[in-house]
């Protein structure tokens, strides 16, 4: 793919290329064009929607308002061609107000987009709320998204989590439950994993992705005997209890589930009936089988090293998404990779490192990322300090140990293809890079520093315009670096998520419930929210799910009653289409809530100094053609 370094005045909106054009096309989500209307008082309203992936680089858009009962009104005078958002001012908020996009091509209305309502005296506020269905002693927890019902809109999925347990310690955890909402609120189903899974951040992982392409995700995770579905059917045998209860409270072992059958099922997205349910892949034995070498990669037989699960999403065959069921990264480590297809689950491939010896051992993080990296059209898996190719056959290993943080993108300019930023634990006399950057298609180390110490929290993005390329900063940094490793700036406010929020293209630095830009401060905060899991101070969700291609940002309110979906209000000129139209930034949206949350990168680089800004090779299909098609 050829790319040209451009000036910094040239638009956005021009900036596009071919990408993988031998490839098959991918097929992804139908959406509609998110228009979002945020009242902002002094009668301003703030208008954001969707360009699309399959939009022609050429596109424009009318706007419309209707008051009260009135007809529609064009608000502008000539298509708007470089953004996709607006604001409209004069508005007799007293009223409702409906707004509408229509498209414009060759200077004809070709589509008209859904309608948003602003409903008489809405209240001034960023955010839609989402009002939950209160679990007695859970709090709202990680979300993820899909399109539940084929009308090209995001349903929310929300994990609600009780008392969650880490892996090595006793006790009896609260039972993982999932409920999946409209963003009008209405509960569309809820399923509880029972009593046989443990809740807590390294058990409790879910996927929710059209893996079938019939336009409706579905969800899919680990279950066990006495998992209840959506419809209110059992899974396995309700009248299994497989805690260990037999041992007192006090004892290593006390609550662990160390026994018993584990299942891998799908569920649908629409009614959350369990489709299909297999047995889960790897089970749990030998139980002192999980070790690695060396540092944290040693053994037990009290369910630490076993029940260690992270979960992905990735488009193996370049056409549809499986589903990746991951067990073990200290040491032994096992993906399994399931396809769901013509209402069968099966298995399409394993990988399995077997021994703690093995030099793709005692590699993984506390999460992975999915990304094509060698631009044949087909994912590949990196898990941590790793990569497996998309035929399951391991691509390399760096060595480079496990790590808590990840991050995979375009970060360096200079370079071909993708790059792999992240930190690792260095401890119990292991020698090894703290931190490190990699090439994500061959593994050669790019950079490296902070040898033999332990770092527990890592970032690489875009957050300097004054930087060419992306910055890395890190737990001991002691500075913001670029990717030679030498500081340029000052250590950066936090070292945690991102978020594109306000009108340039670096992105800001998302931390509790707030957003900070660097080197300017405080940006945003939403007040009246909480983050979650505990110090880690992650969002329920960060991810482009209306509006423009920035990012919104959903959290849960302080008393556990709603969530509010955030979304930036500030013009921006820069237009391009929806993140969720890049397989890499979507996939990455399906495994945010895994573990220790990470942000979603693109495949591409964002920024003044950017190279042309690829075109998605994707294709997407209603979920009313597809089923007229059967």
């Amino acid at each position: 793919m050829r790319r040209f370094l451009l000036s910094k005045i040239i638009p956005v909106f021009l900036l596009f290329s071919i990408f993988s054009a031998t490839a098959q096309k991918r097929q992804m989500e139908y959406l509609n064009r998110g228009t979002i209307a945020i009242n902002q008082g002094g009668g301003k309203v703030y208008l954001g929607w969707r360009m699309l992936g399959t939009d022609p680089e050429g596109i424009s858009f009318n706007i419309y308002r209707s008051t009260g009962i009135g007809k529609a009104v064009k608000l502008n005078a000539s298509p708007v061609t470089t953004s996709t958002n607006y604001i409209d001012e004069g508005v007799d908020s007293t009223k409702s107000n409906t707004y509408f996009v229509k498209v414009v091509s060759k200077g004809k209305e070709i589509e008209t987009a859904e309608t948003f309502v602003l409903p008489p005296n809405s209240p001034v506020r960023q955010y839609l709320s989402i009002p939950l269905k209160n679990l007695p002693g859970y709090t709202p927890n990680d979300v993820s998204v899909g399109d539940l019902d084929g009308d090209g809109q995001y349903e929310i999925i929300l994990h609600q989590t009780a008392r969650g347990i880490d892996t090595p310690s006793p006790g009896i955890s609260g039972i993982p439950v999932f409920q999946a909402y409209k963003l009008d609120g209405t509960l569309l189903w809820q399923i509880s994993l029972g009593r046989n899974i443990r809740e807590g951040a390294h058990y409790t992982q879910f996927i929710v992705i059209d893996m079938d392409g019939d336009g409706i995700s579905e969800f899919a995770c680990k279950t066990a005997d006495g998992t209840i579905d959506g419809k209110g059917k059992v899974i396995g045998d309700s009248t299994k209890d497989w805690r260990n209860l037999r041992v007192q409270p006090r004892n290593t072992l006390y609550g662990k589930i160390l026994d018993g059958p584990e299942y891998f099922t799908v569920f649908s997205g629409k009614t959350g009936e369990a489709l299909a349910t297999t047995n889960y892949i790897p089970n749990r034995y030998p139980l002192n089988g999980w070790n690695g070498h060396g540092g944290n990669g040693g053994g037990d037989s009290t369910g630490n090293r076993v029940d260690r699960f992270v979960a992905g999403v990735a488009y193996l065959d370049g056409k549809l998404p499986s589903v990746l069921m991951c067990r073990g990264y200290y040491g032994r480590t096992v993906i399994a990779a399931w396809d769901y297809r013509n209402g069968k689950l099966s298995s399409r491939w394993i990988f399995d490192s077997k021994d703690g010896e093995n030099p793709y051992s005692g590699q993984g993080n506390h999460g992975l990322s999915i990304a094509d990296v060698d631009n044949d059209g087909k994912d590949e898996i990196i898990y941590g300090s790793m990569v497996v190719d998309d035929n399951g056959k391991g691509l390399f290993t760096t060595g480079l140990r496990h790590g808590d943080a990840l991050h995979v993108s375009d970060f360096d300019l200079t370079r071909p293809g993708l790059e792999v930023f992240g930190v690792h634990e260095i401890e119990e006399g292991t020698k090894g890079a703290g931190a490190a950057l990699y090439d994500a298609k061959t593994g050669e180390i790019l950079w490296s520093g902070h040898d033999d110490e332990d770092v527990g929290r890592g970032v690489a993005a875009n957050i300097d315009p004054e930087n060419p390329g992306a910055e890395m900063w890190f737990s001991g940094s002691n500075g913001l670096l670029n990717l030679k490793g030498e500081v340029i700036g000052p250590q950066p406010s936090s070292v945690n998520f991102l978020a594109w929020w306000d009108a340039d293209l670096t992105r800001e630095l998302l931390n509790g419930n707030s957003i900070d830009k660097y080197k300017v401060g405080r940006i945003f905060t939403a007040t009246g929210c909480s983050s979650n899991n505990g110090t880690k101070s992650t969002p329920a969700l960060s991810a482009d799910i209306l509006g423009d291609w920035r990012e919104e940002v959903i959290f849960r309110t302080t008393d556990n009653k709603e969530l509010r979906i955030f979304s930036t209000t500030i013009p921006t000129t820069h237009k391009m289409p929806t993140l969720m139209h890049d397989p890499q930034y979507r996939m990455a949206v399906a495994w945010q809530n895994v573990a220790y949350n990470q942000p979603p990168h693109p495949s591409f680089y964002l920024g003044d100094d950017m190279k042309k800004l690829p075109r998605p090779n994707i294709e997407v299909k209603k979920a009313k053609e597809i089923s007229s098609n059967k």
